[in-house]
C-alpha cells in the first residue's frame, strides 16, 4: 500500500466517467448499491491520458482559455503539495465554465507534464515549471500536439521561448532526467536492477485497466462474454485466474457488472498477492493495512464469504471507501475495523488466534508510478526512512496474531530492496519461529505460474516491464 498518493494508494485502479459509444454497456435493472468514489483523473476527466493516448484535435486549435487554464492548474499541481488528482479535481470544481473538450485537453496535459516533469524542467531552464507555469503549459502542449496546434493568440510573446525549448536535446541530459526520476530514486533502481533501463522506460508509460471477476457472483467467461456482446475490448491476463484486462478505460461505474458487484478494478499483481495467503473457508484472516479494501475483497471471495475476515486500517476515511464496495460484493464475512495503531487493543485481542494475516504495508509506492507519476516527486528519502520504520513495526505486530502453522504475507508496491528484502531479512533475524515459504510454490498449488519466478525466488516479484503489472513485492512466511 503506497503512502502519499490519494485513493489509488493502494486503492483500486480507477475508471473513466465518460466513454465512447463502443465502450458503453447498456443498463440493466438498477442496483441500489452505490459505487465507490472514483479517482478524479481517470473517471472524471481523461481516460485517454491514462492510456498514453494523445487526444484527437479537430480543425480548431488550442485556445488561450486552455493554455491559461492549464497554466493555472500547473501552478498549483507542480508545487507537489498534495495528490495531483485531488488538486485537479478541486481546480475543475472551481472552474465550472470549462467545457468537456477543454477539461480533457487540460487533464491530459497535466498528466503529460507529470510524466515528463524532469525533461520539462530541463528544457525550460533556467526557468522553473511551477514558477513559470504559462511557459510550462505552452511547452507541454507543444510537446503533445506540436506548436502549430496552438492558436497564435495563445502563444503571445512566448513563441520564441517555446520554439527554442523544443530544440533542446534531452538525450544530452543526465540519466535521471532522461528517466524522468529524482536522482535518489534513479540511483536506487540502477544499483538494484541489471535491467534498469527497460524498467525505467516502462515506468514512463501509463498502466492498463485490470478487472477482478468476483467469483462469488460470476465466472470470468461470463463476464468476457458480456463485454464482447457490448463491443468492449477485453482479454484474459496471463497470470491471475480472476483477471480481465481491458483495451480501453470506459465508464465502469455505469456498468451493471460493476454496480452489481460482479467485477472490481484491481491490478493483476495485486490479485495474486491475495492468493499468496491462500485463505480457506471458515478461517480467521486479517488484512492488516486494508486501505479501501481491494485485497480484502479478493480475500473474501477466496474464502467463499465464510469464516471471519478483519480489515484493519488506521485511516478511517480510507477504510470507509470499503463500505460501498463491500455492499456490492455480496460478501458477509468482512469486518472493517478502524484502529489507532498496530498496538490497538482491537489488534491485540486476536494475538495467537489467526490462521492468516496479510500485511499490505505502507510504502513508497514506487511500483505504481505509471498510475501516480506525481508520487515520485512528492516522496523523499527522508519519508522513505520514516516509512521503513513503520513497515518493520507493523510486520512485528501482525506476526503476533498468527497461531502456530499460520501463514503471514508481507507485501508492498515498492521497487526498493530497502522496503522489501531488507525488511524481510530483519524480521527473520528477530523471529526464529517463522520460516520463509517460496512464493512460487504457493501460487503453483493454485495453478498460477508467474514468469521470471526463479530470478526472484523465494519472493514474489512482478514488474511492469516483465509482467505488464504494477511493481509488487511479497514474502510468504509460516509460523512453526
Amino acid at each position: 500500500m503506497k503512502i502519499g498518493a490519494s485513493k489509488r494508494v493502494k486503492r483500486e485502479q480507477r475508471e473513466g466517467r465518460k466513454s465512447s459509444a463502443a465502450g458503453r454497456v447498456p443498463q440493466r435493472k438498477p442496483n441500489k448499491a452505490r459505487a465507490a468514489r472514483p479517482r478524479a483523473f481517470e473517471q472524471e476527466f481523461t481516460p485517454a491520458s491514462r492510456n498514453g493516448a494523445t487526444p484527437h484535435l479537430s480543425s480548431s486549435r488550442i485556445t488561450s482559455l486552455v493554455v491559461d487554464s492549464l497554466a493555472a492548474a500547473l501552478a498549483v499541481i507542480l508545487k507537489f503539495d498534495g495528490p495531483s488528482d485531488v488538486l485537479l479535481s478541486r481546480f475543475f470544481r472551481l472552474h465550472p465554465a470549462l467545457g468537456q473538450r477543454d477539461r480533457g485537453l487540460i487533464a491530459e496535459a497535466v498528466f503529460f507534464a507529470l510524466r515528463r516533469y524532469a525533461t520539462l524542467g530541463w528544457m525550460m531552464q533556467p526557468a522553473h515549471p511551477a514558477r513559470a507555469a504559462r511557459f510550462a503549459a505552452l511547452l507541454t502542449l507543444a510537446r503533445q500536439h506540436g506548436l502549430e496546434a496552438i492558436d497564435e493568440r495563445a502563444l503571445r510573446r512566448d513563441v520564441d521561448a517555446v520554439r527554442q525549448a523544443l530544440t533542446i536535446d534531452v538525450a544530452q541530459a543526465p540519466g535521471s532526467v532522461q528517466a524522468e526520476l529524482p536522482d535518489w530514486l534513479f540511483s536506487e533502481i540502477q544499483q538494484q536492477y541489471n535491467d534498469a533501463d527497460p524498467l525505467v522506460n516502462a515506468l514512463k508509460e501509463s498502466a492498463p485497466l485490470d478487472l477482478r471477476v468476483n467469483s462469488i457472483k460470476a465466472a470470468r467467461a461470463e463476464v468476457l462474454e458480456e463485454l464482447a456482446a457490448h463491443h468492449v475490448g477485453a482479454a484474459l491476463t496471463p497470470y491471475s485466474p480472476d483477471a480481465i484486462r481491458l483495451a480501453s478505460k470506459p465508464a465502469l461505474t455505469n456498468w451493471p457488472a460493476y454496480r452489481e458487484g460482479r467485477i472490481e478494478v484491481q491490478d493483476e499483481g495485486s490479485q495474486l498477492i491475495a492468493r499468496l495467503l491462500q485463505p480457506r473457508r471458515g478461517q480467521m484472516v486479517v488484512d492488516f493495512c486494508a486501505g479501501a479494501g481491494g485485497k480484502t475483497l479478493a480475500l473474501g471471495a477466496l474464502m467463499r464469504s465464510s469464516g471471519r475476515l478483519y480489515a484493519f486500517d488506521v485511516n478511517e476515511k480510507r477504510l470507509a471507501g470499503l463500505g460501498p464496495r463491500l455492499k456490492r460484493s455480496g460478501l458477509s464475512n468482512v469486518h472493517p475495523v478502524v484502529i489507532r495503531n498496530e498496538s490497538d487493543v482491537r489488534v491485540k485481542r486476536l494475538n495467537g488466534k489467526c490462521d492468516a494475516v496479510l500485511v499490505d504495508a505502507p510504502c513508497s509506492g514506487s511500483g505504481t508510478l505509471r498510475r501516480n507519476p506525481d508520487l515520485k516527486w512528492r516522496f523523499s528519502e527522508t519519508e522513505l526512512a520514516r516509512v521503513n520504520d513503520v513497515q518493520r513495526s507493523v510486520l512485528r505486530a501482525a506476526a503476533r496474531l498468527l497461531k502456530p502453522g499460520g501463514r503471514l504475507a508481507y507485501a508492498t508496491c515498492s521497487l526498493l530492496a530497502q522496503e522489501n528484502q531488507s525488511v524481510v531479512d530483519d524480521f527473520l533475524t528477530e523471529h526464529s519461529d517463522y520460516e520463509l515459504i517460496p512464493a512460487a510454490t504457493v501460487l503453483r498449488a493454485q495453478s498460477v505460474d508467474v514468469s521470471h519466478a526463479a530470478r526472484f525466488a523465494p519472493y514474489f516479484v512482478m514488474l511492469p516491464h516483465l509482467h505488464g503489472t504494477d511493481g509488487f513485492f511479497a514474502a510468504v512466511f509460516e509460523r512453526r
